[in-house]
Parts: structure tokens; C-alpha cells; sequence
């Protein structure tokens, strides 16, 4: 009676990168603290020093954990057992972070519709306005703080627009390059796939266009009160998401220049592709509620 065959489930060996990346979080961190002390006391000091260090000693340990899960990856040592686990990793990933733009959407309603209102004496809170705030107007965008500082909106159309549009054709064409790597046309991936990355290193470019703009014309800025606070929240937090995301599908893209990647075992791109599908949607949604509604 021969043996049952079971299927092999790799485990790494013993690794440098986690106690890198640790020391990486923790000069972060220190630096961090330490730069925005002397930032805002006006002195000289080694947090910046420190901050940077951090950062070079985090990139460090990415490319060669990265490098190592790529030479793992390409010399078939992982199971369908293990890109199972993957997948289901990438899944719970990306539901985090929907529960952490959903936090900030969920900022976002509490002051438009309850906090902002309540100090304009709606519901049962007539006399709060006109204790704290006699002449505060509950309108939105709140162009007017009830400490008397003005801004403007930042309209829907523009830059706001094209970017929608930039954002909504990378989605499409990260779509016909994760087809053309399951058709083997390496030709048509690599053409949308160099697309798709164009569309988002642009549409950052215009998010820091838009800034610059906030800014210098319209009075739009961290301290224009609770819309501007929400505004740079929600767009800053997604712009950062998207700049990930372009990086992350550049290096599919040096990755498949390489030859990596077969119709059967692309999981590294699928991810990247599900992650850029994410930022899209929630730009959407992130453009409908900030600029538009």
C-alpha cells in the first residue's frame, strides 16, 4: 500500500528582513517625534538625520525581502496551497484598508451632517450656536469657519475632473494588461501595463498641481477648518495610496521585462492589479462626496 502524497507547503527559512524592518519602524519613529519637536520649536537637531536613515535602512530591507519572495517565488517553490494563503492575505489586506478610508469618510458625514449643523442650532441645540458662535451659518463646504477664517471650495471640474477621468482609463487598462498576461501576448501587456503606470504617476502630478493651486488661489489649506482638515485627509491619504500603486506596478513592469510571469503564476501582479483597482473605486466614491455632493 503506497504512502499518501501530500502537498508541500514551503517555509522559509530563519530572516533578516522583520528585525530590519523593525529597526526601521523604530528610527521612523524617533526621528519623526524628534523633527516635529524641533520643527515647531524652531531649532536645529538630528531628527531629519534620523527620519532619513529610517527611511533608506525601510527600502533596504523591502528590495531584499522582496528580492528573496521573487528568487522563491521563480524557482517553484511554492505550493497551490501557499498562493491560496495569498490570495486570502491580499483579501484581508484590502478590507483593512477599506475600514481605513471608511474611517475617514465616517469623519467626513459626522461633521457635515451632525457636528457642523448642531453648531447651527439644528435639532435640539438651538441656543449652542448662539452661545458659542452668534453669527456661525451650518452650510457646506464650510467656507467660513466661526473664527471668521475664509476659503473657497475646490470645484469638481478641472483638475479634479481629469484626474477622475486619468484614474478611470488606468483601471481600464490595468483590466487589458491582466487579460493579456492570462492570453501569454506579452506585446499588449506590456503596452497597457506601461499605460496604466503613465495614467497614475500623472494623475499625482496633477494632485500636487491641485495643492499648489489650494493653496496659493483658493485659501485652501490644513488650517482652513474642519473642510479643509477633511479635504486634505481624504485626497492626501488616497494621493499617498495611488503613488504606492504606481510604484508597485512599475516594478510588475520591470518584473515582466524581465520574462517573470506566466498565465499560470502571476500572483504578484494580480495583487498589484486588485490594489489599483481599490485606489480607483475609491476615488470614485472619494470624488462624488468631497467635490461634487
Amino acid at each position: 500500500m503506497s504512502e499518501k502524497e501530500y502537498e508541500k507547503y514551503y517555509v522559509p527559512a530563519e530572516s533578516p528582513w522583520p528585525f530590519m524592518g523593525a529597526v526601521a519602524l523604530f528610527l521612523m519613529a524617533v526621528g519623526a517625534g524628534n523633527f516635529v519637536i524641533e520643527s515647531t520649536r524652531g531649532k536645529e537637531g538630528y531628527g531629519a538625520y534620523i527620519l532619513g536613515a529610517g527611511f533608506l535602512v525601510l527600502i533596504f530591507m523591502l528590495v531584499g525581502w522582496f528580492r528573496n519572495q521573487i528568487h522563491e517565488s521563480m524557482s517553484g517553490m511554492y505550493s497551490a496551497q501557499l498562493g491560496r494563503s495569498y490570495r486570502q492575505g491580499m483579501a484581508w489586506f484590502i478590507f483593512s484598508e477599506v475600514m481605513f478610508f471608511g474611517a475617514f469618510f465616517g469623519a467626513l458625514f459626522y461633521a457635515r451632517f451632525i457636528s457642523v449643523p448642531w453648531l447651527g442650532g439644528a435639532s435640539n441645540n438651538d441656543m449652542t450656536g448662539e452661545v458659542l458662535w452668534p453669527a456661525f451659518e451650518a452650510i457646506w463646504p464650510l467656507v467660513v469657519t466661526p473664527d471668521g477664517t475664509t476659503t473657497e471650495a475646490m470645484p469638481w471640474t478641472g483638475l479634479p475632473l481629469y484626474n477622475t477621468i486619468l484614474l478611470l482609463s488606468s483601471s481600464v487598462t490595468c483590466h487589458f494588461a491582466h487579460v493579456a498576461l492570462e492570453q501569454n501576448n506579452r506585446g499588449k501587456l506590456k503596452l497597457m501595463l506601461g499605460l496604466t503606470v503613465l495614467l497614475g504617476f500623472i494623475f499625482v502630478g496633477l494632485q500636487i498641481q491641485e495643492y499648489v493651486h489650494a493653496y496659493n488661489d483658493l485659501n485652501l489649506t490644513l488650517e482652513s477648518g474642519v473642510y479643509g482638515n477633511t479635504f486634505f485627509l481624504l485626497t492626501g491619504f488616497h494621493g499617498f495610496h495611488v503613488t504606492l500603486g504606481a510604484i508597485i506596478l512599475l516594478i510588475m513592469l520591470m518584473r515582466i521585462m524581465k520574462g517573470h510571469f506566466t498565465p499560470d503564476n502571476h500572483f504578484a501582479f494580480m495583487a498589484a492589479s486588485w490594489y489599483w483597482h481599490f485606489v480607483d473605486v475609491v476615488w470614485v466614491i472619494l470624488f462624488a462626496v468631497v467635490y461634487i455632493f
